[in-house]
């Protein structure tokens, strides 16, 4: 039988944007693997995974859910009770439990010095967004990369309100809870320490889990085989699934 493969669909986080994904799409594309990356508005976290689940939804066939950072909120709300989503891979992300904000989950463990790295400015619609100061950017965000690629992210970054960080997770049955999951990150992430990530990789029973030495944050920049490693064991999990499901 030929069964479907999935799309990928990226989801980038805070301080970043879609092209963040372009080494992980690039080494996609050379496998014959479709991907999109959606452009995440990064304005609230239930108004971000509506966006999300209508990218989903506008996608024939099954879809594997990637997400870095606050994306890994966004991917666990959207693909909750998503019979389209068939695999999550967590990029240097967050593993919510129901209630938990991305705030509240880069304090439960000691090493994330974002704070003092953000500038805070007022939005019209109230609140405020955030920014990663472009002095200390690589720094806190993406020190495994090229200082030139480095300078770029900083400056075509996209602001995160304190609404999306600070909102808990809506859903009462987490994606990560009915789907199966990868997990990627890094041990020199500042944004969100690696005891957070690995007790994120734990809750989730995670299929397969990759700790990059010396990894940052930017992990999908500085590490996109590593990455693409996470999404085709996701992807060729589901099609081995599928199969023995429909030769049974």
């Amino acid at each position: 039988m030929n069964t479907q493969k999935p799309t990928i669909v990226l989801v980038h986080g805070a301080f970043a944007e879609s092209s963040s994904w372009n080494g992980v799409i690039s080494r996609l594309s050379e496998h014959g693997v479709t991907a999109v990356a959606a452009a995440n508005p990064l304005r609230s976290l239930s108004g971000d995974a509506a966006y999300v689940r209508d990218v989903i939804a506008s996608i024939a066939g099954p879809v594997v859910l990637v997400g870095h950072s606050y994306g890994g909120l966004v991917i666990t709300e959207a693909a909750a009770q998503n019979d389209a989503v068939v695999g999550l891979v967590y990029v240097a992300a967050f593993v919510p439990e129901t209630g938990q904000s991305a705030f509240a989950l880069s304090a439960s463990e000691p090493g994330s010095t974002l704070g003092e790295a953000l500038a805070a400015y007022p939005v019209a619609s109230g609140g405020n967004e955030f920014v990663i100061r472009q002095d200390v950017f690589r720094h806190q965000f993406a020190a495994d990369v090229p200082e030139a690629d480095a300078a770029l992210m900083a400056a075509t970054q996209r602001p995160v309100t304190e609404a999306a960080l600070t909102e808990p997770l809506p859903t009462s049955s987490p994606a990560w809870k009915d789907i199966p999951s990868w997990h990627v990150f890094g041990d020199q992430d500042l944004n969100i320490p690696v005891a957070v990530h690995r007790a994120g990789a734990i809750r989730a029973a995670s299929r397969e889990t990759w700790e990059v030495a010396g990894g940052s944050h930017a992990i999908s920049v500085s590490h996109p085989e590593v990455v693409v490693q996470a999404i085709a064991a996701a992807g060729k999990a589901y099609l081995a699934g599928a199969e023995a499901e429909a030769a049974a």
